[in-house]
């Protein structure tokens, strides 16, 4: 049995039963997923994970250190790509977010042990029911929400951040009844 949101698009099971929810670790996976998450502000998933691939393209496979080489160029070739999500706050927080990325693991931080440190590198495990009881945030949230944006980063409030936090496996929030729910449980 699935969470009943992977139902309601064709495109959901897949991601649903592969994906999310799945404990991430790569670095480069992580800025890629937060970039999405920040993509998808003010729109629904499915319009972001139906353009994940022309995206991942468009942005040379989200590689940090070709991302944070994009100039004004590389932008407008972005901008007047139609098969992406052409939203020039997004894309210059992709490249300045790479940046940031960069920045850090400069400094001996992966952005991985930034965003795990914080639950001991452990998956937190909701025991919901019922989608309604799932929050669009939480202290979690909030507390990693600032964190990232302390280091510079943008789009990445509180609510983008749990929704970043579920699709990275940071929390399990697939129904108890949802068959990954139990095997997505740490041991």
């Amino acid at each position: 049995m699935r969470c009943p949101w992977a139902e309601a698009h064709p495109e959901y099971g897949p991601y649903h039963d592969q994906e999310w929810g799945t404990p991430v670790y790569d670095s480069r996976a992580l800025y890629e997923k937060l970039v999405l998450d920040g993509f998808q502000a003010g729109l629904s998933w499915i319009t972001v994970l139906r353009k994940r691939a022309a995206l991942r393209e468009a942005f040379q496979g989200f590689d940090p250190e070709i991302v944070a080489s994009f100039d004004d160029a590389d932008i407008e070739r972005l901008m007047n790509d139609a098969r992406i999500i052409r939203s020039r706050t997004k894309i210059n927080s992709a490249i300045h977010n790479a940046r940031v990325t960069l920045k850090l693991r400069d400094q001996g931080i992966e952005l991985s042990d930034l965003i795990w440190a914080l639950q001991d590198y452990k998956p937190q495990v909701n025991h919901y029911t019922e989608n309604t009881q799932i929050p669009a945030q939480t202290d979690a949230s909030v507390a990693l929400s600032k964190l990232l944006k302390s280091k510079g980063y943008k789009f990445c409030g509180p609510t983008i951040v749990y929704a970043f936090m579920q699709a990275v496996g940071l929390v399990n929030d697939h129904l108890i009844s949802c068959d990954r729910h139990q095997t997505l449980k740490p041991v």
